[in-house]
């Protein structure tokens, strides 16, 4: 009866492990940054592992030009590359927390943690 007890400590000691190991991992991936740009370098933006936004540069060439779609657009695409890649950052540090094992459901729940929760209604639709 009491065999089975035994094997939920196990489980629970381990769920601690990797709690703490994610804490780890979520503190260094806020250390870790990525950039993205767009119009030849005229945006670009800063983000860290954790998807937080860190800076935007935009050319003064650029807003001297007054075009404010342009600009809009450029900024849109310079956040979506360095959140892209920031995305990947996210996935090498999941990968290190899993040994590089493949776990049933991981990729997709990380993805709707990450905020791709969008992508299969995206793909539904085409």
């Amino acid at each position: 009866m009491f065999k089975g007890l035994s094997g939920i400590g196990s489980l629970l000691k381990q769920a601690q492990e990797m709690g703490g190991r994610m804490q780890a991992i979520n503190e260094e991936l806020k250390t870790r940054r990525t950039n993205g740009s767009a119009g030849g370098d005229m945006v670009t933006v800063e983000v860290n592992g954790l998807n937080e936004v860190l800076g935007c540069r935009i050319d003064q060439q650029l807003i001297d030009s007054g075009n404010r779609e342009l600009i809009e657009d450029l900024v849109a695409s310079a956040v979506n590359q360095a959140l892209t890649k920031a995305k990947e950052l996210h996935a090498e540090a999941m990968q290190s927390l899993t040994g590089g094992m493949q776990l049933p459901g991981l990729e997709e729940a990380m993805s709707k943690l990450m905020g791709g929760e969008n992508e299969e209604e995206d793909k539904k639709e085409e």
